[in-house]
């Protein structure tokens, strides 16, 4: 990040776009060096001509050799991304906002809830767990799609699922007859998971998933200082200042945008906050 200058891009080269599922796609940056981020945090990507977006980090932080986005094409600038090749120019600040606190719950279960999009975020924080694994208890992920097709990262979550250190579920909204696996809400996957008071949930998905999941949650003993969930809404200029993205007496892009959920949650039920 340009410490002087926090509103100068910094310019990488894309070096790859990923097809991922109808309408994401995945950008592959080379940072011209070293990037240094943590799990959880955020950059905001700039095109010339076009403008500039905030998109999680989805890429694996022990390899800061290279920057991965993986990005939804539908506003005026993601649409746009998503005609880019290797070769292009994007521009990069960050990256901002705080991390999952992977380091504050080393030696508790964790346990991984994403719905859709929400793996992206998530995905950097469970990479490091398995390369860590040492560190943690019981690792489980636990992941919803609408459907198959709409699945991220399928050869990924083959990869963990094969792990004998590493429980991987998946369910979807709705299938064809070529699928096998359950069928619903990710929430219903958390009736055949083991839930101790002190495990450490990351919840990263559409708002009202992460409200119904901290419900469930709370049925089941844990509490709201046991979750993080990421929030990500309307966040603008990355920095604080604008204030597009004021949450109450919060700034998403600074104070955020991973809290704990005895944080969030008088927030998001705070209706037109």
């Amino acid at each position: 990040m340009n410490v002087l200058d926090p509103w100068i891009p910094r310019p990488m080269r894309v070096t790859s776009v990923i097809a991922e599922t109808p309408g994401v796609f995945t950008l592959e940056l080379d940072p011209g060096g070293d990037f240094a981020f943590a799990p959880g945090q955020f950059n905001m990507l700039y095109q010339h001509g076009v403008g500039e977006v905030p998109i999680s980090i989805s890429g694996d932080p022990a390899v800061a050799s290279r920057l991965v986005h993986t990005i939804r094409a539908v506003g005026r600038v993601t649409q746009p991304m998503a005609t880019l090749a290797a070769g292009d120019i994007v521009g990069v600040r960050g990256p901002y906002g705080t991390p999952w606190p992977l380091d504050a719950v080393r030696g508790r279960d964790l346990l991984f809830i994403a719905g859709g999009l929400g793996l992206a975020p998530l995905r950097p924080a469970i990479v490091r767990a398995l390369a860590q694994r040492g560190d943690y208890g019981r690792v489980t992920v636990l992941y919803g799609a609408r459907t198959p097709a709409e699945m991220l990262y399928r050869g990924e979550l083959e990869r963990w699922r094969g792990r004998f250190d590493c429980r991987v579920e998946v369910t979807v909204d709705r299938a064809g007859r070529d699928w096998y696996g359950p069928v619903g809400v990710v929430t219903r996957l958390l009736d055949d998971v083991r839930i101790d008071a002190d495990d450490a949930v990351f919840v990263c998905g559409p708002e009202v998933m992460m409200r119904f999941v901290a419900r469930e949650l709370a049925h089941r003993g844990l509490g709201d200082q046991a979750l993080w969930v990421s929030l990500e809404r309307s966040m603008k200029c990355g920095v604080g200042l604008c204030g597009h993205c004021q949450l109450g007496g919060t700034f998403v892009c600074k104070d955020g945008p991973v809290y704990r959920y005895d944080r969030a949650a008088p927030l998001l039920a705070t209706r037109e906050l």
